[in-house]
């Protein structure tokens, strides 16, 4: 990739119940991102943070929506909004955005920026999650659980421009690596035309026959593909520092292999996000590390 990529934080912990991840894109810096995109001969320039407001400054439930319940609605709409100005300007400015979480609802923001000018996009979302809940399922009324439901204005999203992004096409989405999925987004999920590869695909197909063709379907008929990857889709073994682990998630060199297939797709790739590093959490920084190799990895960087 010839592109500058901009790196752009995101410390939001809005979406999500557990504390720490706001934390996260300082995490991911110093854990040696512009060194390790350096090594994959990929310039980058910091464009800094956006800002977020805190928790304890805000009502949860004000500002909410007409039904079910969406913690933090009127601050993830403002702050997602922020990210996708900044990630559409970034892309005006003929460079790549790199988006650094933060929890996974800033996904939100970076979907709406990358899908500009109503051309279609393609979306792969690596994570142990659907994050298909909509206000009326969840069980937790936490909104990085409903990033794909907001996307796709399912539910009380529908109304909302904000989110609803008319160029993804939930045929053109794709879940890879899932294993903990609520009743409710498992019901919404086998009625849309969203393709989701479990974690028994994996074990059964390989990882790498699955990212094959979650690219694939990502990229028919579209201009161009985001990438989204939450350190959760991992073990724990591998990614403890993470914002909601479950165990049996893909292996280090599992993770590799998935980011090398997607750098096969440069020309394609018009976004990525980096979400749910927990310092907090973490084991003298090894997640925050690990989302810098796969960040390379899936610019290019190669063994040989």
């Amino acid at each position: 990739m010839d592109t500058q990529v901009r790196v752009l934080g995101v410390p939001m912990d809005l979406g999500a119940d557990r504390r720490g991840v706001d934390m996260g894109p300082s995490a991911i810096r110093y854990g040696g991102l512009a060194d390790q995109l350096a090594s994959a001969g990929i310039d980058c320039i910091d464009g800094g943070d956006i800002a977020v407001p805190r928790p304890e400054e805000s009502d949860p439930d004000a500002g909410g929506l007409p039904s079910g319940r969406a913690k933090f609605f009127r601050e993830t709409k403002e702050v997602c909004e922020d990210v996708a100005t900044a990630v559409d300007a970034t892309l005006m400015d003929g460079q790549f955005p790199l988006v650094l979480g933060g929890d996974h609802s800033i996904g939100i923001g970076t979907i709406v920026g990358a899908a500009r000018d109503d051309e279609e996009l393609g979306v792969i979302w690596f994570d142990a999650h659907g994050d298909f809940n909509t206000p009326e399922t969840t069980p937790s009324g936490n909104i990085h659980g409903m990033s794909l439901a907001a996307v796709l204005g399912d539910g009380a999203f529908a109304d909302h421009d904000w989110a609803h992004t008319p160029a993804v096409r939930e045929e053109n989405v794709v879940l890879v690596g899932l294993r903990d999925v609520d009743d409710g987004e498992r019901r919404r999920l086998y009625e849309s035309d969203v393709t989701a590869f479990t974690m028994s695909d994996i074990d059964t197909r390989g990882a790498p026959e699955v990212v094959a063709e979650a690219l694939e379907i990502a990229t028919d008929g579209t201009d161009g593909i985001h990438v989204s990857l939450d350190l959760d889709w991992l073990d724990p073994t591998e990614a403890p520092g993470v914002g909601t682990p479950v165990r049996g998630g893909v292996s280090y060199r599992e993770a590799h292999i998935a980011m090398e297939y997607v750098a096969e797709y440069h020309d394609q790739l018009r976004s990525m996000e980096m979400v749910e590093v927990n310092p907090i959490l973490d084991e003298h920084n090894r997640t925050a590390e690990l989302a810098c190799e796969l960040v390379a990895s899936a610019f290019g960087k190669r063994v040989l």
